[in-house]
Formats: structure tokens, sequence, C-alpha cells
């Protein structure tokens, strides 16, 4: 059987010359296409890789700063924490310490009033002694109808004195009500 059709047929010479042209074509795409475009992938992959490196060293990077900068917000906020609870402790303080001369001064002048007070009451129980003093010559006076030699005023006071009981006039009259 013959092939009837003639591409399909072999031809020595034409194989021949196929053979050549495609060498020669192969020589000439090696030479100057195959290189360069080979380059050219290459380089571009040494970019491609470069890049991917940088941004892998910039997340590393961002990552390390972002974990400095947790740090540096915890390290501000226990700073902060302890300004605040140094605060607190020296308002504490020194309330504390109003509050003590608050006690203090108040104790003072409570004290001071009380004094003033015992002192009043016995000046005052002095004035009444001698009041009643004088007002018991007055009665005697009346009723032995004679003026007293001041030996009798004298033992007359006394006697009356002792009968009244100015004891309970002289104690302090804040025992009871201190707290």
């Amino acid at each position: 059987m013959i092939a009837s059709s003639p591409l399909i047929q072999v031809t020595p010479g034409l194989m021949i010359w196929t053979i050549v042209c495609f060498a020669i074509t192969y020589f000439v795409l090696r030479k100057y296409a195959f290189g360069p475009i080979q380059q050219m992938i290459d380089t571009r992959r040494e970019r491609i890789e470069q890049a991917i490196a940088e941004a892998d060293n910039a997340r590393q990077e961002a990552r390390n700063l972002l974990e400095e900068h947790k740090k540096l917000i915890g390290q501000a906020k226990s700073e902060a924490e302890e300004i605040l609870s140094e605060a607190r402790r020296v308002g504490e303080a020194q309330r504390e310490r109003v509050r003590a001369e608050t006690e203090e001064d108040r104790q003072r002048r409570l004290e001071e009033t009380r004094r003033q007070i015992e002192q009043a009451t016995h000046q005052a129980l002095g004035q009444i002694r001698d009041e009643v003093g004088k007002l018991s010559l007055l009665a005697a006076e009346k009723i032995t109808r004679k003026t007293l030699t001041s030996d009798d005023q004298r033992r007359l006071i006394d006697e009356a004195l002792a009968e009244i009981d100015f004891t309970r006039f002289e104690g302090n009259p804040f025992e009871g009500s201190r707290s």
C-alpha cells in the first residue's frame, strides 16, 4: 500500500532538511532566546524569593514590635497602678493625720472647756458660800435682834457652811458624760 498523502510519505531529503532546520532553530533559540528567557525567569524567581524573605522579615519585625509594644503597655499599666496605689496610700495617710489632729484638737478644747467650767464652778461656789454666810448672819441678827461680834459671826458662818453639802456642786459635771 502506498501512502496517498504526500505529508505522510517518508522522504529522506525532506527529513534531513527538517532536522537541519530544527537544529538551527534550536541552536538560535537556545543561544538568543532560551538563555535570556531563563535568566529573566531566574532573576524574577530571585526577586520573588527576596520579596518573600523581606515580607517574612517584616512580619517577624512587626511581631517583635507588637510584643515590645504589649510589654511597654503592660509596664505603663503597672506603673500607673503603682502610682495610683501610692496616691491612695498618701491620701489615706493624710486623711488619718488630719483625723488625728482634729481629734487631738477636739480633746484639747474639751479639756480646756472642762477646766474653765471647773474654775467657774469653784468661783461660783466660793461666791455662794460668801452669800450664804452673809445671809446666815443677817438671819441670825434678825432672830437674835442684836449685832454679833466678829467671832460670833465667824462661828455662825462656819456652822452654817458645815450644815450645807457643797460636795455635790464641786464634782466634775462631765464625769458621767465622758466618751
